[in-house]
This record gives C-alpha cells, sequence and structure tokens, in this order.
C-alpha cells in the first residue's frame, strides 16, 4: 500500500470507532509538505483519491480538493518537530468530555501511560492559523498527544501508524477513567509501574498489532 492509502486506511479506521465523524484530519510528512485528507472528503469512504499534497503553507501541489482550514496544526508542529512523521487530529468524545469538566488525564490502564502527561490547550478554538499553532505547540512540547479544551485532540507519531494507535489508546483510557469515577475513585498508575508500561508497550510491532486489529474490525464490518 501507498503512503496515501494508508493514510486514507487511518481516517476511515478512526472513523469506524467514532474519534472522528465528519470532520478530522490526518496527515503524513512529505518533501517540503504533507499529504492530507481533503477537507470536504467523506471520512468514512475515504479513499486515496480523497488525499491532497500541500506545502507547509497550505498551498496545492497535487490533489482533487483543498486540505481542511486546520491544516495550519499540521504544518506547524512539522515545522517545529523534524521527528514527527504523522499528525492525527480529531474529536474524540469520552477525550472531549474530559476537557470539558476540567478533569486531569489519569493512566489508568497500561496503554494509556503512553501518553501520559497529556498537556491542555486552554481555548476550544480551532487551529486555523499560524498564531493558533503556535499556542498549541507551546502548550504541546515534546509530548506525543495534546488535548484542546471542548475541542477535540491530537496525536503525532513517527509514522502514521503510531499516531494512530497512540490517539486509539488516549481515548480508551479517557473512557476507562470516566467509567472507574462511576464506582469510585480511578486508581492511577504511579510513576514507576507508568514507566515500565511505556518500556513494554512502545514498540513498533505492538504498534503495528495494533493498527492490524482495527483494520481487521473494519474489513469485517
Amino acid at each position: 500500500m501507498s503512503e496515501r492509502d494508508d493514510l486514507a486506511l487511518c481516517l476511515r479506521m478512526l472513523e469506524h470507532q467514532g474519534i472522528i465523524d465528519f470532520n478530522g484530519h490526518a496527515s503524513i510528512r512529505t518533501e517540503g509538505g504533507m499529504f492530507i485528507n481533503i477537507g470536504s472528503a467523506q471520512r468514512s469512504r475515504l479513499t486515496a483519491a480523497d488525499i491532497c499534497t500541500v506545502d507547509l503553507d497550505g498551498t496545492l501541489i497535487e490533489g482533487a480538493g483543498k486540505p481542511p482550514l486546520e491544516f495550519h496544526l499540521h504544518a506547524g508542529i512539522y515545522r517545529d518537530r523534524p521527528e514527527v512523521g504523522a499528525i492525527v487530529h480529531a474529536h474524540p468524545s469520552w477525550s472531549t468530555f474530559l476537557t470539558m469538566t476540567g478533569h486531569d488525564y489519569l493512566p489508568v490502564f497500561a496503554q494509556g501511560t503512553l501518553v501520559h502527561p497529556v498537556p491542555v490547550l486552554d481555548t476550544p478554538d480551532s487551529i486555523n492559523s499560524p498564531e493558533m499553532s503556535a499556542r498549541l505547540n507551546k502548550v504541546m512540547g515534546e509530548r506525543p498527544a495534546a488535548l484542546m479544551k471542548s475541542h477535540g485532540a491530537v496525536t503525532v507519531g513517527a509514522d502514521i501508524v503510531e499516531a494512530f494507535v497512540l490517539i486509539v489508546y488516549l481515548e480508551e483510557n479517557v473512557r476507562r477513567q470516566y467509567m472507574a469515577r462511576q464506582i469510585g475513585e480511578p486508581y492511577a498508575f504511579s510513576e514507576a509501574e507508568a514507566e515500565a508500561a511505556r518500556k513494554k508497550l512502545w514498540t513498533e510491532g505492538l504498534f503495528r498489532r495494533t493498527w492490524e486489529h482495527y483494520r481487521a474490525k473494519l474489513e469485517d464490518a
């Protein structure tokens, strides 16, 4: 599969899991720019034909449509963080509920430790300008994920598999955190436990296995 195919598959899997809906976008770094889904494309039916190529100023290089208005989110991260090869931005329900109510993200299961701590951008505004992108980058620093108050989440990775898996883990962690709160106070991993989990779970093989798990669920649907 090409990188465009992988990107389209990523977005279809995210839509199938309810992590994105009619909005949301993902990108892969290219020489001088990025592959990113066309803003008007139907996320549940994305194919490689719905992926455009733009430079870091958003100028269309190739494709059948324009990038999302929040392409600035991707461009700003790529400019500031050369280690990042792919980005996902979505509006996952559980994670967004957390920011609406002011609760901190707690690492309540092993995979959830991979993104902890998760900083929060204290505004619901869209990341649709270089200025907003700079604000997000300042909050996010070198972390693999960030939340945005009453808005959504962003994850970054060395490749699209990593960025996809991290946002899946983030959303599942927050769902479990919420469900545990219905019974009592959730147990949060200690720093030593979280570090041990990260050492064990942050591997290319496990990321790929998680990706293939969700790919199979989509294909069986």
